[in-house]
């Protein structure tokens, strides 16, 4: 690169972005690359602290700023995200769907391990709209190696789809409802209307609600029923403790089910359980649910509409992030739970 006066530069060609910044209200490019400086514009050059503009004479093997970004953050896109145009050696990612926004977290790192790149994103699991920003690339200096884009490109066709965004299926969801106390008609169900608006605000579906007292065979029936009739999901909720009376999980297990866990390392969630029967999905919800605004269920079931099928890695992973502060005022997603 070769540093030229501005008063110099009259009739040459910017071979770089010039920044603008108004503290608290803009910073972007006043002037973009291939701009023919005028003398107009050594004012207004002035006024923005340009005292000297780099005239980039690119060597082989090199890229320009914009140009790397752009290759970059077409390598890591992947399904349902597209790239804005580069600006100042910066390309943003945004989301092209409503969906959960999937990230791989060991390449990020390792890109960013690469000398002069930088590559943030949102975290991974988060719902979002078209038009939200999942991630961005930057180029630090003006002029990169092209080797460094060609490693990130390399990683890119290892890992696979490093940014993508999956839609949410509209699952069919079956509900349980188990307790004598609410089977008898000593306490009025609340718990059924919590999971239907839970599950409608994910935009599944739900289906009919079955109450049974505290019997495992008469939940184990209701649950197969549910199966039966096109449940893509099925929620048994209550009778998860570890009291003799409650005997859901006992129940889920009669299914047939491969139960990957019982137990969550989230709280609220704790007596939290997921199986599988063949391809549908149980959960057992524990009494969280009823109270709480936001429970394990809220990390997982957005996954599971994704088409994920969790494993019980999965659900260890969820210890870390995963004690809610129970704030006053709920704003989840956006705070540190389930991150």
């Amino acid at each position: 690169m070769k540093k030229v006066k501005v008063e110099d530069a009259v009739g040459m060609v910017l071979g770089h972005e010039l920044t603008k910044i108004v503290p608290g209200s803009y910073k972007g490019p006043a002037f973009r690359k291939g701009h023919i400086i005028k003398e107009e514009d050594m004012p207004y050059l002035k006024d923005i602290g340009k005292e000297h503009i780099y005239l980039i004479e690119l060597s082989e093997g090199q890229l320009h700023e914009n140009d790397a970004a752009l290759r970059l953050a077409q390598a890591v896109a992947g399904s349902n995200v597209e790239c804005t145009d580069p600006s100042e050696g910066r390309v943003n990612l945004r989301a092209k769907i409503s969906g959960l926004l999937k990230i791989k977290e060991q390449a990020v790192a390792e890109v960013n391990e690469i000398e002069n790149v930088a590559f943030s994103t949102k975290h991974a699991n988060l719902l979002v709209q078209p038009g939200d920003l999942v991630a961005a690339v930057k180029i630090i200096p003006l002029v990169i190696d092209e080797s460094s884009v060609v490693s990130v490109e390399n990683m890119a066709l290892k890992y696979q789809e490093i940014v993508q965004v999956r839609p949410l299926s509209p699952m069919k969801v079956g509900t349980v409802i188990t307790g004598n106390e609410v089977y008898y008609g000593r306490i009025q169900d609340k718990y059924a209307p919590v999971i239907a608006d839970k599950v409608r605000h994910y935009g599944a579906i739900p289906m009919g609600v079955i109450y049974q007292p505290d019997d495992a065979k008469a939940i184990t029936d209701s649950i197969l029923q549910h199966i039966q009739e096109g449940a893509d999901i099925v929620i048994a909720a209550g009778g998860m403790s570890v009291d003799p009376d409650d005997v859901t999980p006992e129940a889920i297990r009669a299914t047939g089910a491969e139960v990957i866990t019982y137990g969550s390392p989230v709280l609220p969630g704790a007596m939290f359980m997921l199986a599988y029967l063949e391809e549908t999905a149980i959960l057992g919800l524990p009494a969280c649910g009823m109270f709480a605004k936001t429970t394990v269920l809220d990390l997982l079931f957005p996954r599971i509409l994704a088409g994920e099928r969790l494993t019980r890695k999965d659900i260890a992973a969820l210890g870390y992030g995963g004690l809610c502060s129970n704030c006053s005022s709920c704003t989840y997603p956006h705070c540190p739970f389930g991150k």
